[in-house]
Formats: C-alpha cells, structure tokens, sequence
C-alpha cells in the first residue's frame, strides 16, 4: 500500500459495498497482521467506546449502525466477533472493518468469535462468498491468517471484560488468557475454545453445551471470576437476543446482538452499547437498515446458511 491516499481509497470503495483487487486484500492483512501483532490476548481498551456484538456479515446494517453511532474515527468501537458467515457480505463487511483497523488502529478494536475459523467458515458461507466472488480461495487464505492473530478478548478501564463467548473452567484468572498462543486455528476444546463458544446458564457451575463445544456457566461461576479479576462485570456476544440485549445474573453479564433482522428473516432487532468515559450505559436499539438502503435480493430471506 503506498500511502494513506491508497487505504482512504480503498475505504470508499468498501463502503459503497464494492470488493478491492485480491492484491489490495493482502496487502492490507499484510498491514493489519503488524498492528495485531503487538496486541493482546486481552487487548487493553479506554472508555468512551461503543460496544457491538454480532454482525454476520449484514453489511447494510453495520453501515446503518455507524450512521445512528457515529462514525470511525470519531467514535471508538469493539467488535465482539462473527463479522462473517451467514450474511451476504460477509467479505465487504469484514475488510472494511479491517481497513478501518489499519487506518485507526487506536479507534476500532476487533476480537475473535467462533465464526472467525477455517472449520466454520467453509460450512457457514464464507468460503463459498469468497470463491464466488474471488473465483479463487485467495482471499478467504488472507482472512483467515488475519482471524489467527485477532485478540481474544478485552478489557475496558481494567472494569469490564469483554469476549464473543463467555467462561472457560480452565481459566480463573486473566493471567491465563494472556499467556494462550492465539496464533492458530480455534481448537475444538480448551481455554481459547471455550473463550469463543460458551454461553451463560441459570445453573450452577458449569454444564454440558448444546453447541458441541464450550460450556455453559452459572451465576457463581461468574461471581468468583469477577471476584478474582477485580471486574464489573463481563460483556459477550454470540447468542440472538429478540431485543437487541439481555442482561443475566443481576447485571454482572450482558448479551450484545448487532444483527437485526438476522439471516433477514429473524424478525429480532439490535443493538450496541455505549460506555462514556465513566462507564455509564446508554444503549441505542436499531432495527435493520431502510429498504431503499439495501440492494433488492436483500428483500429475499437468505435460506442456506441459516442458523
């Protein structure tokens, strides 16, 4: 990439929901990987940030919510995960957002979800959108390297953790987050596994998911790791909420869904959460971007892929 001119060009392009050369993909992973190298596993983040979960490659209302928001650089965001897969511009969606990242790296922070992965994403549609659109498995190579150095979760104000999924029984401390090697594949068990798949329960301890992979983790469990970790409370993605959020055991969890109108066929709406530089909450609840935004095969519910 030879200069700012070049990436700010590039951004235009992605926001019209236009597809960059394959040679502009890898030279901005290329770019991206030098930034998130030098991040966290739990990347450190400052308030005032605006916090979105899922998006699943629902391009229009990414764009939508950044016009209710407030746009990057202007306003600081964290993207909990699952940029790809079931949407229909999963490889628009996520590349703007990682030329974003490259331009201002100090105003959007990404994390891994469980989408972010070689295995999900050749049966969730992302694979199968980069080869219709590539012709070629080039780019969808490029985003999965990317996707292996993605931070696993974060931090806000030493106060609040964030992370697509949720607990791990082999993690008590945040210690132990930092010293996982993120740089590979998600495994299909373990710490990191289970950082990006679990859910919370009305239970106690932990339990069996449904999901195949993670675990499912009760009030106590999550009183004693905000306990130890001296936080408020933890803020997760990865599971659609009718309304956008949910909170869970007397507000120390909260669920953040950013796809409304998911698969376009849901019926649910979203929502981001935005903290002020004293952490007070305010959320914004958004429905799906206006028709006449949208191109007109969006009108059609997506039938494969879905959930």
């Amino acid at each position: 990439m030879s200069d700012l001119s070049d990436l700010d060009r590039q951004i235009e392009q992605l926001r019209r929901c236009e597809i960059i050369k394959e040679s502009a993909v890898r030279a901005l992973c290329a770019k991206a990987r030098e930034i998130l190298i030098e991040e966290g596993n739990v990347q450190v983040v400052d308030s005032p940030v605006t916090i979105c979960g899922d998006i699943h490659g629902q391009f229009f209302d990414v764009k939508h919510l950044f016009k209710i928001s407030g746009d990057i650089p202007e306003k600081n965001y964290l993207f909990l995960g699952d940029f790809v897969d079931r949407g229909y511009h999963s490889v628009e969606t996520f590349l703007l957002l990682l030329a974003l990242k490259v331009r201002y790296p100090d105003r959007i922070t990404l994390i891994r979800g469980n989408h972010e992965s070689r295995a999900i994403t050749q049966v969730y549609g992302f694979y199968d959108e980069c080869m219709r659109k590539y012709g070629s498995p080039g780019v969808w190579r490029s985003c999965m390297d990317i996707f292996d150095y993605l931070s696993l979760a974060a931090i806000i104000d030493g106060k609040i953790f964030c992370v697509h999924g949720g607990l791990s029984p082999s993690i008590q401390k945040l210690d132990e987050i930092r010293a996982i090697d993120r740089k590979q594949e998600v495994p299909h068990d373990g710490p990191m596994c289970d950082l990006l798949w679990s859910d919370p329960d009305n239970r106690k301890g932990w339990g069996v998911s449904p999901r195949g992979a993670g675990y499912l983790f009760g009030p106590d469990v999550v009183a004693e790791f905000n306990r130890t970790n001296n936080l408020d409370m933890i803020c997760r993605a990865h599971q659609l909420v009718m309304e956008g959020f949910k909170w869970h055991f007397n507000e120390t969890v909260l669920t953040v869904w950013s796809a409304p109108n998911y698969c376009y066929r849901c019926g649910n709406t979203a929502a981001i959460l935005e903290l002020n530089e004293y952490l007070q909450r305010n959320f914004i609840i958004f429905d799906a971007a206006p028709q006449d935004t949208r191109p007109k095969y969006l009108k059609k519910p997506l039938a494969e892929y879905f959930l």
